[in-house]
């Protein structure tokens, strides 16, 4: 496949019934159906029955691994549509079980108090070298499935500010990284946001994996998204770059937390983000 893959075409849902819609998982894709996918399949469906207002913040927990096999349904309650403030919440099925659930609220545009944390000073996306590039270079003595997934057009493209989260040894537990989506997202502010939801799910849980000495591929290691919080803050072009600077301030109970911060390339920001994951190694020992 020579061209990325679009986003606003994987994300499309059919429409099943009033408050009902069925969505599918790309062919090309890992074991389990990823995160982000699922936040951004829920947060449009709930676009789907909200009219004229934005959305401000997200809620959702992951319940089950989704299989991308199978097809998604997703059940929106329209729990409240109020002057100012529209609550939806969101269930998303898979053979007849819950496998993830979310909250979103919407609110009427208004104007108000203005004032934000700076964005860190950090190179920009012009002098820094393409993640993939550098994964394909460390990739080389890989096997060949794995070579042929890493190798693929991604659609969102990300350029890693210092160490990535998958070079070797411990690193402090913040990360950077400028991230775009690739192909042409359209003139939907809406369908912004909900790729920009996609791809907020991207690189939170290894940065709390970053001081010790893990990564994806580390024998034993066990990871999976558990809940996931987003507010968006300011409209936003999601075709130009922006900066996803992330912290872990805590890993404990096998369990690391995360937060994120998303700024445009003026400096902007323009949503927040955290999430709480699962990091657990097994030893050869251990019994499932």
């Amino acid at each position: 496949m020579d061209t990325p893959e679009s986003l606003p075409e994987t994300l499309s849902l059919e429409r099943l019934e009033l408050n009902l819609f069925r969505g599918v998982s790309p062919s090309m894709g890992p074991g389990r159906i990823f995160g982000g996918q699922v936040i951004a399949q829920s947060l449009l469906a709930a676009y789907e029955t909200v009219e004229d207002r934005v959305c401000h913040s997200l809620h959702c927990y992951f319940i089950r691994p989704g299989d991308p096999r199978v097809p998604i349904v997703f059940d929106v309650d329209r729990s409240r549509d109020g002057g100012t403030f529209t609550t939806r919440r969101v269930v998303a099925i898979q053979n007849g079980k819950q496998i993830f659930n979310l909250a979103a609220s919407f609110q009427v545009q208004e104007d108000g108090f203005e004032h934000q944390i700076p964005m860190p000073e950090v190179p920009g996306p012009a002098d820094l070298e393409d993640d993939s590039v550098k994964q394909r270079k460390m990739m080389e003595k890989a096997p060949e499935a794995m070579r042929k997934m890493m190798s693929r057009p991604r659609p969102i493209e990300m350029r890693s500010v210092g160490p990535s989260s998958w070079s070797k040894g411990p690193k402090p537990a913040e990360n950077s990284v400028w991230f775009r989506a690739t192909a042409p997202i359209g003139a939907d502010p809406h369908m912004h946001q909900v790729i920009m939801a996609y791809a907020s799910d991207m690189n939170m849980l290894s940065t709390a994996m970053r001081p010790h000495r893990v990564e994806w591929q580390t024998p034993g290691l066990q990871s999976a998204s558990l809940d996931h919080a987003m507010w968006f803050h300011k409209p936003s072009n999601f075709n130009e770059w922006h900066l996803y600077h992330q912290d872990s301030p805590s890993a404990s109970g096998g369990r690391g937390f995360v937060r994120g911060s998303i700024y445009d390339e003026k400096g902007d920001l323009v949503a927040s983000v955290t999430q709480e994951g699962l990091i657990r190694l097994r030893k050869p020992d251990d019994k499932a």
